[in-house]
């Protein structure tokens, strides 16, 4: 068993490499954390359940081949089996799995843990090294603690909804991506990596949680400063900065393109590329205070500028004086900055069924132990059968399990869809 298990792990790269975990995540902040993991050398190994798998399996179009694409994106780089918790052949599999696993992480909803036996107490007690981590809504403390949560909720509810958007007057509006499920998960890898260290300096596991409406506070903390201090809410400023300026996107002749003019420095430097020197001594833009007291005003001062021009003259003009810009992208045009492909940020993975696919790179380079994205996401249940191996069971045992109904492999699906 050991040298199967040695075998699995010796394909891992990266400073997280033999460190194993288990994945009872779905949808997408749990997920995001044990990628982060698993992009930085972990053994991720997830657990999907029976019938339907991760919801995301589901979140279609598109679709790459018969895999959804929203799966294939988020789960790369772990190996997948499919258990039914509520047999007891399925528990018995997950803890032998946990039995030799340093990390466990869940996003079940509140109790569901619990009532099948697999609480952090439960297993605290008789696997004390064990690191245990939850994702939820709102945090297992505070009046809701039994809601479930999610992004659009979050925005909500951490205020970010109140301060997005065109106008201080306009609608509500989300931010695009699902900002609190994101950063529930990294906070969630940082998190388990802080109690990896403490559990390598005293031997003891701990739980470690957070919450998505948590993950939405701390993006707010600009806002939150100002609310604390002035007791004043703020309100939707478009691309403007609540606390900067000239800090937003502007419109050229031909397009989009974003100027940080904010400190002093920057400021001047600016008005040089853009040939209005004249407006540093203008009493209404002299400070930073000054422009954000007259943020309409330099707005449209700046505007009327910038319209005159194409973007290309302006990002040209704009980047020989050093000050910060860029031109505002469409998701292909960042997919395809020369910038996102020297980065590494999109790579192309080998998938058991569909070959090459292209997804996100690993964010964070290491210089010593660099992490690689080696594996595309599994088709459901492609590595039941390998795993329950490398823990012990026997091929009788696995069949046994099988026609119990506590494991789906991927090689009982096509043999279905063969019959």
């Amino acid at each position: 068993m050991q040298s199967d298990r040695s075998q699995s792990t010796s394909r891992r790269s990266g400073p997280l490499a033999g460190l194993k975990v288990i994945d009872l995540t779905h949808v997408m902040a749990g997920p995001t954390c044990t990628l982060m993991l698993a992009d930085m050398g972990a053994d991720v190994i997830k657990i999907e359940k029976w019938p339907n798998g991760d919801d995301t399996r589901h979140s279609v179009p598109p679709k790459i081949g018969d895999e959804a694409a929203s799966f294939l994106m988020m789960n790369r780089n772990k190996r997948g089996i499919v258990l039914d918790l509520k047999t007891d052949g399925g528990k018995k599999v997950l803890r032998r799995l946990i039995a030799d696993a340093d990390v466990l992480v869940e996003n079940f909803a509140p109790g569901a843990m619990e009532r099948l036996g697999f609480g952090y107490e439960d297993l605290h007690k008789q696997y004390p090294s064990l690191i245990y981590c939850s994702l939820s809504g709102f945090g297992r403390t505070g009046p809701y603690k039994h809601r479930r949560g999610f992004d659009l909720v979050a925005q909500a509810m951490s205020g970010i909804m109140s301060f997005t958007g065109e106008r201080p007057d306009g609608p509500p509006v989300k931010c695009g991506p699902p900002l609190s499920d994101i950063t529930a998960g990294l906070l969630a890898s940082m998190g388990i990596l802080a109690a990896y260290t403490h559990r390598l300096k005293t031997g003891e596991g701990q739980w470690v949680e957070t919450s998505l409406y948590e993950a939405a506070l701390v993006q707010t903390y600009w806002q939150s400063t100002i609310a604390l201090a002035a007791g004043t809410a703020p309100r939707a400023m478009g691309s403007a900065h609540p606390l900067n300026a000239p800090y937003q996107a502007f419109e050229a002749s031909d397009g989009w393109l974003v100027v940080g003019g904010a400190n002093k420095k920057h400021w001047l430097l600016m008005l040089e590329a853009l040939g209005a020197s004249e407006l540093a001594s203008d009493p209404r833009f002299v400070t930073g205070a000054d422009r954000m007291a007259h943020l309409k005003e330099l707005e449209a001062v700046l505007s009327e500028r910038f319209r005159t021009r194409s973007r290309m003259h302006w990002l040209a003009a704009l980047d020989e004086k050093g000050v910060p810009c860029g031109p505002v992208h469409d998701m292909l045009e960042a997919l395809r900055d020369p910038q996102t492909l020297a980065r590494e940020m999109v790579v192309e993975v080998e998938h058991s069924t569909l070959g090459p696919v292209k997804t996100i790179g690993l964010p964070v380079k290491f210089s010593e132990t660099p992490g690689k994205v080696l594996s595309g996401a599994p088709v459901y249940g492609e590595h039941t059968r390998e795993v329950l191996a490398e823990h012990g069971f026997d091929q009788k045992q696995i069949e046994a399990l099988e026609q119990e109904g506590a494991i789906v492999s991927a090689a009982d699906r096509r043999e279905e869809r063969v019959a």
